[in-house]
């Protein structure tokens, strides 16, 4: 199994009562933990989001995924670079291609292409983009697909659809990485996400409830056999929601400690509301060691081969990071 964690960036109040002056250095600080030579992390990753979550702050900081990209770009050297995942439609794809390979080129050729229908209809509304139905959402995202993959392919792109269009657009420079930036199609609609999936994905990323992930492997599995494309050649993934402590009690202490954080940010109801997904969510890795070890192990064996973790403390608190390190990845890879 191969691993990765989101750097905080706001969006889920994690930045809260740090200095707006000091959140790059946070941030970059986090980046560079995992790009160091010794690092069992394979990538860090960022949200694309303009609105913080469960409820959208008037004060509190979302910083933008794709500025993040290019300065993380440029700051490191190592680990691989992801967001998971863009919205398609908050950014033209043609001009999403463009700036996606520039910086593949800034970074060496470390970064990963995550891409979905979107979802955060407030946030949708708020900066403009209307908040068509599931469908039309779709069918853009399908568009803008094959646009990049076009772009990233042959340098070239023409397409006419019902959302986007480009007309011999050029694409120069190209990605470093041979056959383009590699693709994760993240979501799980079974008739249109995982169709494109099948067709365009290096990777899937899928909701982290154990029943879940098989039943929408299977799903994806039916896609590739029609297509006659190997269904192995798709690493799955999915994200959890990580807290990690020595002790049940180090674990409730924590949980405890980032609630109290977000309510003195947005309300005891937000906190309320953020916590309980810690506590109760299918998509979680909240326990001791060998709690989450013996998670992991479930999803491993259900085809589960790459581990996306969310760590709500990271800014503050790295020993749950550090302890992750230790004694859960050594145990799964």
């Amino acid at each position: 199994m191969r691993f990765g964690f989101f750097v905080p960036q706001g969006w889920r109040h994690d930045l809260v009562g740090i200095e707006p002056a000091d959140h790059w250095s946070t941030m970059h600080g986090l980046a560079g933990f995992a790009d160091r030579e010794d690092s069992p992390w394979e990538s860090i990753w960022v949200y694309d989001h303009f609105h913080t979550v469960p409820a959208p702050s008037e004060t509190e900081a979302t910083h933008e995924a794709w500025s993040l990209m290019a300065a993380y770009a440029a700051s490191t050297s190592r680990v691989r670079l992801g967001q998971m995942c863009t919205c398609m439609a908050y950014r033209n794809p043609a001009y999403l291609a463009k700036v996606a390979a520039t910086v593949d080129v800034v970074s060496g050729g470390r970064l990963e292409m995550g891409i979905g229908a979107g979802w955060y209809e407030h946030e949708w509304r708020a900066y403009g983009y209307g908040f068509p139905d599931a469908p039309e959402r779709l069918r853009m995202l399908r568009e803008g697909v094959e646009i990049m993959h076009q772009a990233w392919t042959t340098g070239r792109a023409t397409f006419s659809g019902e959302h986007y269009t480009v007309d011999g657009a050029v694409f120069q420079p190209q990605p470093l990485q041979e056959g383009g930036i590699p693709m994760w199609v993240a979501g799980g609609g079974e008739k249109v996400t995982l169709k494109i999936a099948a067709k365009y994905a290096s990777y899937t990323n899928f909701y982290g409830d154990p029943e879940e992930f098989s039943h929408k492997s299977e799903v994806l599995r039916g896609h590739t056999d029609r297509l006659g494309r190997d269904f192995s050649s798709i690493v799955r993934s999915a994200n959890f929601n990580t807290v990690i402590g020595e002790t049940e009690a180090d674990v409730e202490r924590r949980l405890e400690a980032i609630e109290a954080r977000v309510a003195g940010a947005a309300g005891d109801a937000v906190a309320r509301k953020f916590i309980h997904d810690f506590r109760s969510d299918a998509a979680i890795a909240v326990g001791t060691p060998a709690q989450v070890v013996e998670k992991l192990l479930d999803m491993r064996s259900r085809g589960l081969g790459y581990a996306i973790h969310y760590f709500p403390e990271a800014a503050y608190d790295r020993s749950g990071l550090e302890l992750f390190e230790r004694e859960i990845i050594p145990a799964l890879t």
